[in-house]
């Protein structure tokens, strides 16, 4: 008798792939695009070094490219709730295209200074400051209601991935394929391929439009915006952990780590090995959300926000890299498990009409208040030392992070589907 081999199944896609083909669309242009932004932050200050700009030419692009997102990640909230999201991100990404393009040329025939630079660099953040919070309100009317924290796991998967693959390219394209200039081309062209998938997609509509002649003053929408944060405890008290985590924690990993590496280890390997192992914890974290789905994810994202702010104490701790990145895997589980499950909270019971507002009062008071905590922890940890620094940041942020969990609004709240 004659057995036949059995047949080896390819793994199937997720759930959220296979049956959601506008969020299909959705994430593939975001895919590449992904990547190319993770390669930015890595290309950008060598090619202000490139050209002469040295250290204060780093700060001055960097600076440049921060403030118009802190100064317009409200405003940007309140025209994503009044306007065509899917238009604004095509905007966005049409604006940080010709920004790329034209720095990479500029890099490439030798005619690039500091202030052209600076200058795109600005344009480029008031464009990216845009494109946050009408993607986070877009992408829950491109799928069904019980597929968002799916949706927002697989793209936490492409950031994580990102995070490790797109600083190793970056090093490759500037080392050995023509510099910075090549490296910035090629972001650009990610931004062609988003354009590409953006205007390809059709959202679910919104189940309530109001007119133009309707909408009320754009200052009245920015309270109304304040408003649905004020009158959620869950919301204010988790937005407020994540203030703390942002301030007091993430500079273990943007200053202090750094440093303590080049002194006390190996330098830029040890590094290395300590930020891959979080990009693996982030990627394992994601993947366990994909088949998770926690009756109370507001009370899971608050434990696993305790975890997270234990990240300075373990870079501190003396141990080996490999034993620190070892740990640093079960840090990333848990931020980007606070992370998704905050993001599908907010999807899930924010109405359609003031999400972007809500979730550009998220990025404020979180992405905004990253260069104020890199300055505390600059100054704190000269007066006191990295390694006492690094373990008062991981006290003050558990106990933070604690009292956020103890909170019965965050503890209590059930799981919803998005409302109109």
């Amino acid at each position: 008798m004659r057995i036949s081999a059995p047949v080896r199944r390819l793994p199937r896609l997720p759930a959220v792939l296979r049956d959601e083909r506008q969020y299909r669309l959705l994430f593939t242009g975001q895919l590449l695009s992904i990547l190319g932004d993770r390669m930015t932050g890595v290309v950008l200050p060598f090619a202000v070094l490139a050209i002469g700009g040295g250290l204060s030419g780093v700060a001055v692009v960097s600076t440049a490219q921060f403030l118009p997102f802190a100064v317009l990640a409200l405003p940007a909230g309140v025209w994503a709730d009044r306007l065509d999201r899917k238009r604004i991100l095509i905007a966005s990404d049409l604006i940080r295209f010709f920004c790329q393009v034209t720095a990479g040329v500029l890099l490439l025939t030798g005619t690039a200074t500091v202030t052209h630079l600076a200058a795109l660099a600005a344009i480029y953040g008031a464009a990216d400051a845009f494109f946050a919070p009408s993607f986070t309100g877009l992408l829950p009317r491109t799928v069904s209601p019980d597929n968002i924290q799916a949706a927002n796991a697989v793209l936490g998967v492409t950031y994580a991935t990102g995070s490790i693959v797109g600083p190793v390219l970056a090093g490759v394209l500037i080392a050995y394929a023509g510099g910075p200039g090549v490296a910035i081309l090629f972001d650009a062209a990610t931004f062609a391929f988003s354009v590409s998938c953006l205007v390809r997609l059709h959202p679910r509509p919104a189940e309530s439009v109001v007119a133009h002649e309707e909408r009320p003053p754009f200052f009245t929408s920015l309270r109304e915006g304040w408003r649905e944060v004020r009158g959620r405890a869950w919301v204010r008290a988790f937005m407020g952990g994540l203030a703390c985590y942002h301030v007091i924690v993430l500079p273990a990993i943007f200053v202090l780590g750094p440093v303590l590496a080049a002194r006390e280890m190996d330098g830029a390997r040890s590094w290395a090995l300590i930020t891959t192992g979080f990009g693996v914890g982030s990627m394992l974290g994601n993947f366990l959300l994909l088949r998770w789905r926690p009756t109370f994810a507001m009370r899971v994202a608050a434990l696993m926000l305790i975890g997270a702010s234990s990240q300075a104490v373990v870079i501190g701790s003396g141990l080996p890299p490999l034993a620190i990145g070892g740990l640093e895997v079960l840090a990333g589980i848990c931020v980007t498990g606070a992370f998704t499950l905050w993001d599908t909270s907010l999807q899930e019971h924010i109405p359609d009409r003031a999400l972007s507002r809500v979730s550009s009062y998220d990025y404020l008071t979180s992405v905004g208040l990253i260069p104020v905590g890199n300055i505390v922890a600059g100054l704190v940890s000269g007066a006191v030392g990295l390694r006492p620094s690094l373990i008062g940041m991981s006290i003050i942020g558990m106990t933070i992070a604690a009292l956020v969990a103890s909170v019965p609004a965050v503890r209590r709240l059930p799981r919803g589907a998005t409302v109109g």
